[in-house]
């Protein structure tokens, strides 16, 4: 075997697989789309078998080109939701999408029945559809029959990394990681371990569970089936905590921030439990040798999926990259605030019902304040999450390390900077939440010996630094918090 990692990265719109040096070079990578199908309003779901097909042929057209990689690591969008026979290995309903609001009611529900302080305390999430709780329990109560077989124990459920390593390891292992089951609703951060009253609450079979394991672990060996060879699965994170392994922050204080289909910033804060006062998460950041490092977060649900839609719902541009051109072409956005509250509103608003909107309008308005509107409309959310961390108690972080498919974007990047006062970091290596997933596996292996090991290989490639007066930036805070509040009144 060589020094060489190969990576899974199944994510919201695409699965693919990347095959890393111990220095961190992408060495190959295969990528396939996958489809989102949006069957009701505010729905979301993806084919199982999509996902797995997906994934398989990346991973075994990057072991074609390098077959003696030392071990795999997985990362995976997370709370999305999969139930399926133990026996078939057969999904019984679609995956339903940690973007899916299904859940509503059923939260309105335990929060008007006195729940959601108890299910904080122990989650240190707040009681919203978007975790995999909800998910589960509407596939429980609604497709016929799934019920009785759960509590027959001929079901096993799992977010997409339990559902990829249950295909990997043909049907053998049935765990997660610590950072995955953190997700759930289900999981006590505290305690570290599936929680009976949690269960009980949202009439979850415990033997339908997944094992909890450390964020590097031994996962088991690839089938003989599924690869030429049996391999190593040495580590699994959700996308967000691997993207916080990929871009170094090991020290509380330390902050990443990941703009992807949504915006998700992740502020490491030690080894203790801390709620959020300000309607943050409190999360596993990645847990090693047992132990657990906590991390509060701020999850914004639509970033770059904004992007998407002016491209493909309004037609704007052909191409996503064709945004930064379109935006660039006027000064700023005259007055136009753009909030991409499609799926509802995440941190530190959390309104499920919020929907988006364009304010500002005027005869004068053009696409390209549409879309620079757009593109600022990150920098505000940053903003929001960035002021409730400060306020929560967290460190005020002296930089913020940024991520995903947006920071391609120099307006993004410029915008981010201006409106939160802070540099912004772009990683020589772009591929932080794959090269993660990499740098846990090859931890569990030895090719890493410790996380300071790991921070060797980080490097910054670019720096953005804020050029705004404070009037300025005050002024078109004050505006965006004008549009939220449009927003939530509806």
């Amino acid at each position: 075997m060589t020094s060489t990692i190969l990576a899974i990265d199944q994510g919201t719109t695409s699965s693919r697989a990347i095959v890393f040096s111990r220095e961190g070079q992408a060495l190959a990578t295969y990528q396939r789309e996958l489809k989102l199908f949006y069957p009701e309003n505010g729905w979301v779901e993806q084919n199982p078998r999509d996902i797995w097909g997906d994934t398989l042929w990346a991973a075994r057209s990057c072991l074609e080109k390098y077959p003696d990689i030392s071990v795999i690591g997985i990362t995976n969008q997370r709370e999305t939701t999969v139930v399926w026979d133990r026996r078939t290995g057969e999904p019984v309903y679609n995956a339903i999408v940690w973007q899916d609001r299904r859940g509503t009611p059923l939260c309105r529900r335990l929060r008007e029945q006195g729940y959601e302080s108890a299910i904080s305390a122990k989650t240190g999430l707040l009681l919203d559809p978007y975790f995999s709780a909800t998910k589960l329990a509407w596939i429980l109560d609604t497709v016929p029959g799934v019920r009785t077989r759960a509590e027959n124990g001929e079901l096993a459920f799992g977010t997409i990394d339990t559902w990829l390593l249950w295909n990997l390891t043909d049907g053998k292992v049935h765990a997660t990681d610590a950072t995955n089951a953190s997700r759930t609703m289900l999981f006590d951060v505290v305690r570290q371990c599936w929680d009976d009253e949690l269960l009980e609450i949202f009439r979850v079979p415990k033997s339908m569970l997944p094992e909890v394991r450390d964020s590097a672990a031994d996962y088991g060996l690839t089938g003989l089936a599924v690869f030429d060879r049996q391999y190593l699965i040495g580590g699994i994170a959700g996308d967000q905590q691997a993207a916080l392994v990929g871009q170094a922050c090991f020290h509380p204080g330390m902050i990443k921030s990941t703009y992807g289909t949504g915006c998700f910033a992740l502020m490491n804060i030690g080894g203790e439990f801390r709620s959020s006062r300000h309607r943050l998460l409190t999360t596993v950041a990645y847990r090693l040798r047992g132990v657990p490092v906590y991390a509060v977060e701020g999850s914004i649900f639509v970033a770059g999926a904004a992007i998407q839609w002016l491209r493909d719902q309004a037609g704007f541009f052909a191409h996503a990259s064709e945004s930064e051109a379109m935006a660039a072409s006027v000064p700023d956005t005259d007055g136009v605030y753009f909030v991409p509250a499609f799926t509802g509103l995440g941190a530190p608003y959390w309104d499920p019902d919020a929907r988006g909107a364009i304010l500002g309008l005027t005869r004068e308005t053009s696409k390209a304040h549409i879309a620079r509107a757009a593109l600022d409309a990150q920098a505000y959310q940053t903003l929001d999450l960035m002021d409730a961390m400060v306020r929560d108690g967290g460190a005020d972080p002296a930089v913020i390390r940024a991520d995903g498919g947006l920071v391609a974007n120099a307006l993004v990047c410029q915008g981010i900077a201006d409106m939160t006062g802070k540099p912004i970091e772009i990683p020589a290596n772009p591929e932080t939440t794959a090269l993660g997933a990499a740098f846990l596996a090859g931890l569990q292996v030895g090719l890493y010996k410790s996380l300071e090991d790991i921070s060797a290989v980080w490097a910054c490639a670019k720096r953005y630094r804020h050029s705004l007066t404070e009037d300025e930036r005050q002024r078109r805070y004050a505006g965006w918090k004008r549009a939220i509040a449009r927003v939530t009144e509806v």
